[in-house]
């Protein structure tokens, strides 16, 4: 494992080759804006999530009438990437990861970090490199610094929503929803939303959250135009929030095996390239 530093005058980004995970965001003022994986809540930072974001149902799935299995959050994040280039203010790694029984595959995964002022842009781009069509999703799972607690802390949309949670089951979600918030681009943050697991928003109209707190000025913007699902997610007591764009989201508790018919999941053909991309601004 090796520890990639990408900068510029606002901003210093460490990149780890294991998972391509990034493990620190620093400001222009040398303060920390990424969670620093405290083992006591949760060793993570901001893992990538490929073939697929979250759980499937029964740990798997059916291409064409074969039947694979697929842990939750997919093969990647764990694993070492190999880093294909790098220069002050970028860096691109990439994975060849095909496991048969589960994504038997040939293709590239790249991750590309480019810094451009306050704002770093992520490019998860996937390389179909097999004689047939592949089918993936892909989420991000940024974990935002939040040391005064989060209800201490709000998200803000671009638009006035209904903030609706689907409920979780283990990994799956029903089809029902949990009505929050309605009517008003702030949604404050609060613990008790965790005590089973993620918040899980399918229908919201905006594709871009703002992180912010009325204890400072300092804010995070995460923009996520090709994503659908927005979730977010902590530990009851720990520091950080996650705000995660997928593609894709959990399974629903009546989920078809065929990835097909799951929705978000991308169909790439032979020798295409399917780009997902984010950006992060810090304010």
């Amino acid at each position: 494992m090796s520890l990639i530093t990408i900068k510029n005058d606002r901003m210093t980004v460490v990149i780890s080759t294991k998972g391509a995970e990034m493990q620190s965001i620093k400001d222009a003022n040398g303060i920390e804006r990424l969670w620093q994986g405290d083992p006591a809540f949760w060793a993570g930072r901001a893992p990538i999530l490929f073939p697929v974001a979250g759980g499937m149902k029964d740990d798997g799935y059916t291409l064409d009438g074969v039947a694979y299995t697929m842990p939750k959050h997919g093969l990647v994040r764990k694993e070492e990437w190999q880093l294909e280039s790098a220069a002050e203010d970028t860096a691109t790694f990439a994975i060849s990861l095909s496991k048969e029984g589960s994504f038997p595959f040939r293709y590239t995964l790249r991750a590309t970090y480019t810094l451009a002022g306050d704002s770093i842009k992520i490019e998860n781009t996937v390389t179909n490199e097999d004689d047939r069509e592949l089918v993936y999703s892909i989420g991000s799972h940024e974990a935002y610094a939040t040391p005064e607690g989060i209800e201490s802390y709000y998200v803000e949309s671009d638009t006035e929503e209904c903030w609706a949670s689907h409920t979780l089951i283990g990994n799956l979600i029903t089809h029902e929803t949990n009505v929050i918030s309605e009517n008003t681009r702030v949604f404050p943050l609060k613990y008790e939303y965790f005590a089973v697991d993620a918040l899980v928003f399918t229908d919201l109209k905006t594709r871009a959250l703002t992180l912010r707190s009325p204890l400072h000025d300092r804010a995070i913007r995460v923009e996520y135009p090709d994503c659908d699902v927005l979730m977010l997610w902590t530990k009851p007591g720990a520091g950080y929030i996650c705000i995660e764009p997928w593609r894709n989201g959990p399974d629903y508790v009546d989920a078809p095996a065929d990835i097909r018919k799951k929705p978000g999941f991308v169909a790439v053909p032979a020798g295409e390239t399917s780009v997902t991309t984010h950006t992060l601004t810090l304010l």
